[in-house]
């Protein structure tokens, strides 16, 4: 019968002993057939130590890690209390809180602002409905064509969105601390101020991003060859300066600044009251108030601003005439025009479907910015 064979050193021993720097041992002997074979004090030493400086390499590594993570929250955390950032959080957070609304939202505005647009100067004839203009779209293209606009709408919430949260938010803080110094509570009347001022100021800069909005949504209604096919908002903006002067960017800007006067009322103010009643006379959750109180926010920005809305879609629309005549010569006039020619109950026309864009854009909206107003605290 052959000898056994002698054991030999297992591979992962001789990988840590020259990690170490440890010895090789001595080679084994040979065993006999009755002896099995056992481990050395020195071998079960070095798998120890082995063992040990892994947990070692393991644990320092997990404190690195952890060392990282707080210094880089403890950077953040500072960059974000910086004085020049604190002011500028508001009308960021706003931003984003509206583009994203926006994206969701941009299918429905599409559709109120052809229904806004059927019928434009007879008093009778067919009722269009939501669905039907939809049908319509759908028909002429595809999908994507309810997302026509999508990019001027973007950069309008860039601009207006930003503008009139951040207004908002620091119109608020300044009635906070002056509430405070003097030992009372912000009332509705400081809402709505701040509301009020904050939408007319971001209408002004937002003019002509909505402008081009209005354009590229209304375009698809005029006969193939009268067409603009604008490609993007850039586009539209540089063709209509052009053509038609710097100052047409600002067509209806007085309605528009009106109309978000009264919309920034109904839901900024609104939605400030609301929840700040929410909170003082019921044990719901902040979750659910944010949820209710721009639900209600919504519907009073509606009210309030689609007869404007709707005076602005007019006026943003019209083109001159061969003649160098418009339809409308400003907001009174259409106004006029519209009470006289289509009767008072077209500047409600599409309520459902604006208030359906209205309020969860809003939603979305304040939602959002409340959960960057959260995070960046």
């Amino acid at each position: 019968m052959s000898p056994e064979p002698r054991p030999t050193v297992p591979s992962y021993i001789l990988v840590a002993q020259d990690f170490l720097g440890l010895a090789n041992p001595p080679p084994a002997s040979a065993a006999t057939p009755s002896t099995p074979p056992t481990t050395s004090p020195n071998m079960s030493g070095t798998t120890s130590k082995a063992l040990d400086a892994a947990k070692s390499t393991s644990q320092q590594a997990k404190n690195s890690l952890r060392t990282m993570t707080e210094e880089t929250s403890a950077t953040t955390s500072s960059l974000l209390h910086h004085p020049y950032a604190r002011a500028a959080l508001p009308f960021i957070n706003g931003g984003l809180a509206g583009m994203t609304a926006t994206t969701v939202i941009q299918p429905i505005d599409m559709i109120k602002v052809r229904l806004q647009l059927a019928g434009e100067g007879a008093k009778t004839g067919p009722r269009p409905s939501a669905l039907s203009v939809t049908r319509d779209i759908l028909a002429q293209g595809k999908v994507g064509d309810l997302y026509t606009g999508l990019s001027a709408g973007l950069l309008r919430q860039a601009v207006y969105t930003t503008a009139r949260l951040g207004f908002f938010d620091t119109f608020m803080d300044m009635f906070k601390a002056r509430a405070e110094a003097k030992g009372t509570q912000i009332g509705f009347a400081e809402r709505a101020g701040a509301g009020l001022t904050a939408g007319g100021l971001a209408a002004m800069v937002g003019n002509p991003a909505d402008l081009a909005l209005i354009r590229m949504q209304s375009d698809g209604l005029k006969p193939m060859a009268q067409r603009a096919n604008y490609n993007s908002v850039i586009d539209a903006l540089t063709r209509i300066a052009k053509t038609e002067g710097v100052t047409a960017l600002w067509s209806g800007a007085y309605p528009t600044v009106v109309r978000a006067m009264a919309l920034n009322l109904g839901q900024l103010a609104f939605f400030s009251e609301a929840k700040t009643q929410l909170k003082a006379k019921t044990q719901i959750g902040p979750q659910t108030q944010t949820l209710m109180a721009s639900a209600i926010a919504g519907f009073f920005a509606s009210f309030f601003s689609l007869p404007f809305d709707f005076v602005k879609t007019r006026l943003q629309k019209q083109q001159k005439a061969p003649d160098g005549s418009l339809p409308y010569r400003g907001m009174a006039d259409c106004f006029r025009k519209v009470a006289k020619d289509e009767g008072l109950l077209r500047f409600y026309r599409g309520f459902g479907t604006y208030y359906v864009r209205i309020a969860p854009h809003a939603m979305v909206t304040l939602i959002v910015a409340d959960w960057l107003g959260f995070i960046t605290k």
